[in-house]
């Protein structure tokens, strides 16, 4: 059979094409998902969750399953469990906390909800899956504990007040919260969250007149309440808590290892250290406390625990944020003391996390940017340079992010 040149050309056309096709599809392969909780206006502020795929060579991430309401107003964060088959998600404009169910396709199905005792402020999920932390306030700022039954949320089993020796009339800013990897072992039974006195530290609050001054107490303003866990999720404070925590703490983490505990410091632009003794006392590191980028936000730290990121909200040398790299010390917890901060980032990054699935790539949420920053991270420095395309859409004044695995790539973890 003869084809004209016309016909050749045709059919070597509709080949490259064929041949193209399969190439890209060989090529683009699904590492991880990335939840980001956004609102679908600046109007209404309906929560949404969004879902993207990130590209395994890249890092870039493409649109996945269709966005879905996040069942309230106003969604502040997120939180996975340690199986990746269960998403959280706290809004502030109806105080609920909001379980999804995940299936394998990075679905999210919504399963059940409850009503936080205050306006919640952050969530935690302990390794083993039986119980969710939620931290909500101020006025009263509380912790408390939820059962979990294979996801689904119980019954409350353990409520704490934050409340500081002294000066029990002082208003307690909740902002962070951080559970220890627990694996039956008595180092990883505890919960630290973090708070500010508002009492001691308002910078911009106008007085009512006759007071001159907003500041009504002289307690030091930043601090980090640490609690033991106990036999059904009971709480027990730790030797020595309340801790104090700089001026105005924004973020706390933890490693995999159960040994060290950092927070950021928005007020003072540091990085604040500890070690982790007898599984649940806090001592800060004498070499502390180590700057970041302008005002951080936030925090992440790989699965290895080897690497630590801190979004900062401002940078010097551009208009959005920027993003400090930090290498942890292993025998000693001292994350490096010259930190890379010229890795811009969107307008004011909120919220930061590492894939979980190689621990390969950063990934951030502009809350003023509408938008989230992508980065392939150096398994060898630590390093991040940005990622194809980045940053990309992400509804309106995004909040939260955090990824899980697909489920056919194992992942990187430390066991302590």
């Amino acid at each position: 059979m003869k084809f004209s040149k016309l016909s050749q050309l045709l059919l070597v056309s509709a080949l490259g094409l064929i041949v193209a096709t399969l190439l890209t599809s060989c090529e683009i392969a699904t590492i991880d998902y990335v939840f980001v909780a956004s609102t679908t206006s600046n109007v209404d502020n309906a929560g949404q969750i969004l879902t993207y795929a990130t590209d395994s060579r890249s890092g870039a991430l493409r649109t996945g399953q269709p966005s879905v309401l996040s069942g309230g107003t106003l969604p502040i964060a997120l939180a996975v469990d340690s199986v990746y088959q269960n998403l959280y998600v706290a809004n502030q404009g109806n105080n609920s906390v909001v379980h999804f169910t995940i299936n394998g396709s990075g679905v999210l199905t919504e399963a059940g909800s409850i009503t936080a005792y205050s306006v919640p402020v952050a969530l935690a999920v302990d390794t083993a899956g039986t119980f969710l932390y939620v931290l909500s306030g101020p006025n009263p700022s509380v912790l408390t504990v939820y059962s979990l039954s294979n996801g689904t949320i119980g019954s409350q089993v353990a409520q704490e007040t934050l409340v500081l020796p002294g000066y029990t009339g002082d208003v307690l800013v909740p902002t962070g919260i951080t559970v220890l990897v627990n694996n039956g072992i008595e180092t990883g039974n505890a919960v630290f969250v973090t708070a500010f006195d508002q009492s001691a530290y308002n910078p911009g609050c106008t007085p009512t007149p006759p007071a001159t001054t907003c500041i009504t107490s002289t307690a030091n303003p930043g601090w980090v309440f640490g609690y033991s866990i106990g036999s059904g999720g009971a709480l027990s404070t730790s030797s020595g808590s309340p801790f104090e925590a700089g001026v105005k703490p924004s973020a706390i983490a933890s490693t995999p290892t159960n040994e060290y505990v950092y927070i950021t410091d928005f007020a003072d632009s540091q990085l604040i250290a500890y070690s982790v003794r007898d599984g649940v006392s806090l001592h800060p590191l004498i070499n502390g406390p180590f700057k970041t980028g302008n005002l951080p936000t936030a925090l992440a730290i790989d699965p290895r625990g080897k690497y630590l990121y801190v979004a900062n909200s401002t940078s010097t040398s551009s208009g959005g944020g920027s993003v400090s790299c930090f290498t942890i010390d292993l025998g000693t917890g001292t994350p490096s003391a010259d930190a890379v901060t010229g890795n811009s980032t969107d307008t004011d990054p909120v919220a930061i996390t590492v894939d979980a699935s190689i621990g390969r790539f950063v990934f951030t949420a502009n809350y003023i940017g509408s938008s989230v920053s992508g980065f392939t991270l150096s398994a060898d420095t630590g390093e991040i340079t940005g990622n194809q395309a980045t940053p990309y859409p992400a509804g309106f004044h995004p909040t939260a992010v955090v990824s899980i695995p697909t489920g056919s790539h194992s992942t990187q973890t430390v066991n302590p």
